[in-house]
């Protein structure tokens, strides 16, 4: 959920078009996500996701981007 929250603002912020473009940004926004993920449990030593928390982390991300589409 990060990783897509991540990638709309980063095409948004860039003005993305086109396929390529996109891919790119993409790519970064899924890095983004995948780095604070690592970050987040090495400091931790706990998963970031579980099954348990999952769809509570979705109606987080979901809630997140909602409001700032409201901006």
């Amino acid at each position: 959920m990060l990783a897509e929250a991540t990638t709309t603002e980063l095409a948004k912020e860039h003005d993305a078009q086109g396929l390529a473009e996109n891919r790119q940004v993409a790519r970064r926004g899924g890095k983004v996500a995948g780095d604070a993920r690592k970050a987040i449990e090495a400091d931790t030593g706990k998963p970031v996701i579980t099954s348990q928390n999952a769809v509570d982390l979705s109606t987080l991300i979901s809630d997140i981007i909602e409001g700032a589409d409201e901006r």
